[in-house]
């Protein structure tokens, strides 16, 4: 039985101490013998626990230590999609022909950490789960059929999930025998989280949560001991624990981060920002003035300054977007259709007036007026402390002054925003795409009727509620297709629509960042060996955790 202390509302210092005591870290000396791993977000106060793998803003979820305690089928690379797949709870993997079902060999000598054996049963019983339970299937597997035959579970899908087997293969396996007599798998809070990962939880509160290693892994013995999960006030605090030890292992933006961070250490600070196909996009509330009006959603796209917005919101770290499909380059190249290939985003206030003019918006001075006689605003929101958002909607608030538009920043508290942003009460945030094998998640994410919800209901994506038959049959199209051919006259109509609709205003590339230093373990993800992304958030970072070793 694990420690439960009440809940306390103790303060990023106290954090600090607690990490700076118990990690055992430092910029001096050699490396620690069975040192801790702290593992860190810039999320403020983790002030609820919820160790449900399907709650995305559970605290399991949000400070990624899900990924510790459940695992996936298979490790897919995102990095590098081509790779071939490392089974992890599933054996063997096989596809059909079709892409419309999969055999999962589930793995002999893996073992619940309560002690129970793990089998084909659970692995059935999860996406039985998912099927029964339509509020679980947030990445629209649409699972038709469950079957099991000795130890091999077969997953029937209602479409073919080309474009979504790292989806399928990264689902969190759930233990039956624990899940079965839940009530109701959406709201579980999940106190006692039994997993068949490497780590059992050990201790919560409200600013750091404390993970120790199994001595009964199936996959062997862990050269970690202890796991912290720490949650910062902020970016900038963030950054001081990573720069002087406190923290080792991060997935956020670090501003400044050559002098902030890898000077700090030259020798074992590490910064990665591994390409990918995923953006960070200011989604638009599409049922509500002023961006109801794919004329004004134009012209904000026209002005919106990608450069500055790598060079001063990303202070360099990321690559600027560029291609006008919302494609990041040159990881997006071979996707980008003949007809936009080689377009560019530039700014163009004159190009941006003259859309503005010729849909009947005027001018009362400098001010904008839209064509039913009332002034254009609107406000920009996204949490307080994520420091690059906040500059990112500052650096958009200016550019739209060109046009005469007054566009108000507003920095509430991450808990607040993550519910408004959900159910679409909001004007315009900054929020990411997932990033893919390929451009489907990017796109549908944005724009795929599939996740419309009534303002007021919590949406998984497309938050700005763009609804368009045409772009969701399109992405359907692209997903179900079984040629290249078609896969490609179906992306071919996503982008024409993506350009000419602009369902969101993307500002730049979202690369899978991570930070972490070598001082006490090696192994990790890198330039020289790309296995997986440095993003302790990943249903992949468990492949880290079991790949890292002391430090000579």
């Amino acid at each position: 039985m694990r420690l439960k202390p009440a809940l306390v509302a103790a303060s990023i210092a106290a954090a600090l101490v607690l990490t700076g005591c118990t990690s055992g870290n430092s910029n001096e000396g050699g490396p620690e013998a069975g040192a801790a791993l702290t593992i860190a977000k810039p999320d403020g106060p983790i002030t609820t626990e919820g160790n449900n793998p399907w709650i995305n803003d559970s605290s399991a979820m949000r400070l990624g230590y899900a990924n510790a305690i459940f695992e996936p089928l298979g490790i897919v690379n995102l990095v590098d999609p081509s790779a071939d797949v490392v089974p992890w709870l599933a054996a063997e993997i096989a596809w059909s022909d079709d892409y419309t079902s999969v055999q999962l060999t589930a793995r002999d000598g893996v073992k619940w950490n309560d002690g129970e054996d793990f089998t084909a049963d659970d692995i059935a019983f999860t996406f039985e789960l998912i099927k029964g339970n339509p509020a679980l299937d947030t990445k629209a597997l649409g699972i038709s059929d469950v079957a099991v035959d000795g130890n091999v579970a077969t997953i029937t899908f209602a479409t073919p999930m080309f474009v979504k087997q790292d989806k399928v293969l990264h689902t969190l396996i759930l233990p039956e025998h624990v899940w079965a007599d839940v009530e109701d798998p959406t709201t579980f809070v999940n106190e006692e989280p039994v997993g068949t990962g490497p780590y059992v939880l050990s201790k919560f509160d409200s600013q750091a949560v404390e993970l120790t290693a199994r001595d009964d892994y199936w996959g062997g013995e862990l050269a970690v001991p202890t796991l912290y999960y720490v949650s910062y006030a902020d970016n900038t605090a963030l950054t001081t624990a990573l720069a002087n030890g406190d923290a080792d292992w991060a997935q956020a933006f670090i501003p400044n981060v050559q002098s902030a961070y890898l000077d700090k250490d030259p020798e074992h600070n590490v910064y990665w920002a591994a390409a990918g196909l995923g953006t960070d996009s200011m989604f638009v509330n599409t049922t509500t003035k002023p961006f109801d009006d794919v004329a004004f959603r134009k012209a904000v796209n026209l002005v919106v300054d990608r450069q500055m917005h790598q060079e001063i919101a990303r202070e360099g770290g990321v690559p600027e977007l560029t291609s006008v499909t919302g494609l990041p380059t040159p990881a997006g190249d071979a996707y980008i259709a003949d007809e936009f290939t080689g377009e560019e985003y530039s700014v163009d206030v004159d190009a941006a007036k003259k859309v503005l003019s010729d849909a009947g918006y005027t001018w009362d001075g400098e001010a904008l007026v839209d064509p039913d006689g009332e002034p254009v605003t609107f406000t920009l929101t996204v949490p307080q402390g994520w420091n690059d958002y906040v500059t990112g909607i500052s650096l958009i608030s200016d550019s739209v002054k060109a046009l005469g538009v007054e566009a108000a920043v507003d920095t509430p508290d991450a808990d607040t925003w993550w519910a408004a942003k959900s159910e679409g009460d909001f004007q315009a945030i900054l929020h990411w795409t997932d990033s893919g094998a390929t451009p489907y998640d990017l796109y549908s994410d944005q724009m795929d009727g599939r996740f419309l919800k009534p303002i007021g209901e919590a949406a998984d994506f497309n938050f700005g509620r763009f609804d368009s038959p045409e772009a969701t049959a399109a992405l359907t199209e692209y997903a179900t297709a079984t040629d290249d051919a078609t896969r490609a006259a179906a992306l071919e109509t996503v982008q024409k629509i993506f350009v000419e609709q602009v369902p969101t205003i993307p500002v730049g590339t979202r690369p899978f960042i991570g930070q972490y230093n070598t001082r006490n373990y090696v192994g990790w993800p890198g330039e020289d060996d790309p296995y997986v992304p440095a993003d302790p958030t990943q249903p992949t970072s468990v492949y880290i955790l079991t790949k890292l070793q002391p430090a000579d």
